[in-house]
């Protein structure tokens, strides 16, 4: 067995509603083999994971797995499970999962709920090795594989203040993405868009950050202040630390200029060879050391979050207490074996590493490592009380007297941070603050959290929320998103909503199979339907609304980039891209564009095509209010809605109409809007129909909807879709996106009933498309033109140069052999042969790859472009093109 590939889908997708890992394994040798066919390997693998005996799989109960295993089942499914299992024993709440079938001997996809991505690849990595051991009749190396997936997780995971600022966030419904491998995560949506890493947020002053950073300069700023702060200097030599020494006088504290998070602080150093230890341990993290005069009094951690303190905790050193049996390096290992103990920052305690600050501090109390301290008796470990080097916080919040809120949040706003740690050394915390018996001993920057939501002794404070909330005071950080989807119609949709939208003054971000738009300029080009697009809108701080085309390549490959919209549109389904992706019948392409109906807030709303037999039945199952759209109020679809108090949009007496149960109001008149050419194109029609509806829907007036409609001019707005010109030598030209057998229809219902010499039509179809899709298109061509030149795309997406030409030029020749039929490949060149040839009142239609190169062929050929077909000329017999 192997893995041909692996890959992470972020957001909902066609499997579930979470992230997933899709990995394409190849069972090679086991292909179409089943566990039964190999004596006691089921009984093997039962012994080295138990856990799979809970295992549901189809029966959906606990030992459903362990008789498909033992009835026989195939090794993709296997490897799906040890690899679940073997996340269960990292530590990670996973239980999707799920293998099908992927088109070839022995090929399959394996999807897997996906927490800790980069672990879990590894894990699946792990999962075929363990099944391939036990099946030459080796034993898995169960707890180093265990351990080290542990350790991944822990490494790939959030650390403790991170995720528990996700948690609150997610319990808020605010959007949440990580960003890197690190802690930089994004909140919420477009304008609303919030940056966080660990602690410091988006709205964290860089200068506080580095004051902070600068210990000696924070002890200037609050001392000017009138903030009391330890005496002391800088020192950048042995040297010159015991003279600071001599100065300062005994006890004082020895620490890394700019250190965090405890490293290389020693405290309480009464001689100068202390000093001189201290010094060679803190240059290690600084060239320079400050060294300053010890305060007694309780270690306490003040937070302040938008300037208002929020929590309060005593910190504890890393101690021991003896039993009079063992060792302290043995007391040590024990209380590292507490689970709530990890590795830095993975749980809410750390574990206590032997250092040379430990090791020095055991020097001063006269022990070793070795030594066993009687029963009762505690042993400092360190003098810092750093959760970090492995001390406790005991939660004082509560207890704290409130003089001493008042000083943390001056400290806070005079160093200029919105969220800050301040530590204290206070003599009587309960008591008043007073000058003489409290010392700020530092201010911190990105401050650490789990002491206060994790405390190891009192109650957890939600300081998490406090930093959500400072961020988010108002609502959910999101923005309005409109969601387009179906087989026709998409971006015209799509344009149209952004554009009505722009009209009313909204900053709007827009994807689209012609780019990514923000504000109505572009941003990137080309075909931007999938998920990368859709959360670059999203991410984008200047973004209002987001109306967002999405298409099936996108959805299958990525899923969506959102948890959910506003509203939904759902133009049509009909037969394209079948063959493709696993998508083999349009059940299988309804199944994938359904998600973007079923990721509608339940107060939101979805559009549908009533005239669509598959949107009728999806519309059926949605929790959410549906609008349909029809281009006749007869339609029985929707005059049922209507009938039970539904909304709808249809066409009535030459006017886009909106209709709830029996009260109907005007919007547009039909021909007032461009896009439609004067009512002729009805596919417009219906797009606009689509559009109001998911105007409405956001909360736009049908006033606002009308001029959106009515000021959307085609050569302007919707560039590629039946963009029409007319050329010097009589006849005109048609450029469309269409590429499949339904869009060639609708295209050529419009260009039958205008007046027109002759068709002459440029076509092509994709060559992902399956044989019989590309033989069902030229079907509907060969029946719409009066003759045909069949060019090929440049990019032939597996297909052999000319194979798909060929296969279209067959089809059109068998249905209609008294049609001239040419084979140009190149687009361009089919395109200027055609036009060539063409003769006044001529309407050559070419349904191309890449606008740009053939729109420059167009006007190369002195070509202008026009808003809408123009009267032709009278009908002149002349001979078929050639």
């Amino acid at each position: 067995m192997k893995i041909l590939s692996v890959r992470h889908v972020e957001g909902p997708n066609v499997y579930i509603r979470k992230p997933v890992l899709i990995a394409r394994i190849d069972l090679e040798e086991l292909a179409e083999r089943e566990s039964y066919e190999f004596p006691g390997f089921v009984d093997h693998l039962l012994r080295t994971l138990p856990g799979l005996r809970d295992h549901h799989c189809a029966k959906g109960e606990p030992g459903g797995f362990v008789e498909r295993l033992y009835g026989g089942t195939y090794f993709g499914h296997i490897v799906e499970h040890v690899a679940i299992e073997l996340a269960h024993c990292s530590g990670l709440s996973v239980h999707f999962g799920k293998t099908v079938y992927a088109g070839g001997v022995g090929l399959y996809d394996v999807v897997m709920e996906c927490q800790v991505y980069p672990a879990q690849a590894w894990l699946l990595e792990q999962a075929m090795l363990w099944v391939d051991r036990l099946l030459h009749g080796q034993l898995p190396e169960a707890p180093s594989v265990i351990a080290e997936a542990k350790r991944r997780v822990g490494e790939a995971g959030l650390g403790p203040s991170t995720q528990a600022i996700v948690d609150a966030a997610l319990r808020r419904r605010i959007p949440v993405r990580r960003l890197n491998a690190g802690s930089l995560i994004q909140l919420g949506y477009g304008r609303h868009r919030k940056l966080v890493e660990a602690t410091i947020t988006q709205q964290t002053s860089a200068v506080g950050v580095d004051i902070a950073c600068d210990k000696e300069l924070t002890k200037r700023v609050l001392q000017e202040a009138g903030i009391p702060v330890p005496s002391g200097g800088v020192a950048r030599s042995a040297a010159e630390a015991v003279a600071q020494f001599g100065e300062i006088g005994a006890p004082v504290v020895v620490k890394p200029y700019n250190g965090n998070q405890g490293r290389g602080v020693c405290l309480n150093l009464c001689s100068p060879q202390d000093v001189l230890e201290a010094y060679g341990i803190a240059a290690q993290y600084s060239d320079k050391v400050i060294v300053e005069r010890y305060v007694n009094g309780r270690n306490v951690r003040l937070l302040v979050v938008g300037g208002k303190y929020v929590a309060a905790s005593e910190r504890l050193p890393a101690r021991v207490c003896g039993n009079g049996r063992d060792s302290i390096r043995a007391l040590i290992d024990a209380i590292n074996r507490n689970p709530l103990r990890g590795e830095g920052h993975e749980k809410p305690l750390t574990k206590i590493v032997v250092d040379s600050v430990v090791e020095a501090t055991l020097r001063r109390q006269n022990l070793t490592l070795d030594d066993v301290p009687p029963a009762g008796a505690v042993v400092l470990l360190r003098n810092s009380a750093n959760l970090s080097t492995g001390g406790e916080a005991v939660d004082i919040t509560d207890e704290l007297h409130p003089t001493y809120h008042r000083l943390a949040e001056r400290v806070a706003a005079v160093i200029g941070l919105d969220v800050c740690g301040i530590d204290l050394a206070v003599e009587h915390p309960t008591e008043p603050y007073h000058p003489h018996h409290c010392t700020v001993i530092e201010v911190n920057a990105a401050p650490g959290i789990r002491m206060h939501e994790h405390p190891s002794h009192g109650l957890p404070r939600p300081v998490a929320d406090a930093i959500v909330q400072s961020l988010f005071p108002h609502g959910q950080g999101r923005i309005p998103i409109v969601s387009v989807t179906g087989t026709n119609g998409k971006t015209t949709t799509t344009r149209l909503i952004g554009h009505t939208l722009h009209q009313m003054g909204k900053m709007v971000g827009m994807t689209t199979t012609g780019g990514v738009f923000v504000g109505g300029q572009p941003v990137v080009e080309g075909d931007t339907t999938g998920p990368a697009s859709a959360r670059m809108v999203l991410a984008d701080p200047t973004v209002e609304v987001a109306v967002l085309e999405t298409a099936r390549g996108g959805i299958v490959r990525g899923g969506l980039a959102y948890d959910c919209a506003n509203v939904a549109v759902l133009t049509n389904i009909t037969a394209d891209h079948l063959g493709q992706d696993g998508i083999d019948t349009i059940d299988d392409l309804m199944h994938v564009k359904s998600l973007v109906a079923e990721c509608v807030w339940e107060d939101g709303v979805v559009v549908l095509n009533a005239e669509c037999p598959q949107l009728v039945e999806l519309g059926k199952r949605l929790p959410q209010r549906i609008a349909f759209f029809a281009l006749s109020q007869s339609h029985p679809v929707l005059a049922r809605h209507l009938a039970c108090g539904g909304t709808g949009y249809y066409v009535a007496e030459g006017w886009f109409v909106e209709a709830r149960g029996n009260l109907t109001w005007q919007i547009a008149p039909v021909a007032g809007v461009p896009l439609t050419g004067g009512g002729a194109l009805r596919f417009q029609v219906e797009n606009c129909l689509a559009a109001a509806a998911a105007l409405r829907a956001l909360g736009c007036t049908r006033q606002q909807v009308a001029k959106g409609l009515c000021t959307f001019q085609p050569s302007l707005h919707n560039p590629g879709r039946c963009t029409v010109f007319c050329m010097p030598n009589g006849c005109q030209v048609v450029l469309d996106y269409g590429h499949n057998p339904d869009g060639f229809q609708k295209v050529g219902e419009w260009l039958t009933r205008v007046p027109h010499r002759r068709l002459i039509g440029v076509v092509g179809v994709p060559g992902d498309r399956s044989d019989a899709v590309i033989s069902q298109g030229a079907g509907v061509l060969s029946g719409i033109f009066d003759a045909v030149v069949v060019k090929e795309d440049v990019d032939k997406r597996g297909r052999q140069p000319g194979e798909v030409a060929g296969l279209m030029a067959e089809r059109i020749r068998r249905d209609r052999p008294e049609v001239p039929c040419t084979i140009v490949l190149d687009e361009a060149e089919a395109l200027r042969f055609a036009i060539q040839q063409a003769l006044p009142g001529d309407v050559v239609v070419l349904f191309y790859e890449s606008f740009d190169r053939v729109q420059q062929v167009v006007l190369d050929l002195g070509g202008q472009r026009k808003d809408g077909l123009q009267e032709q000329r009278p009908f002149i017999p002349s001979s078929a093109l050639q």
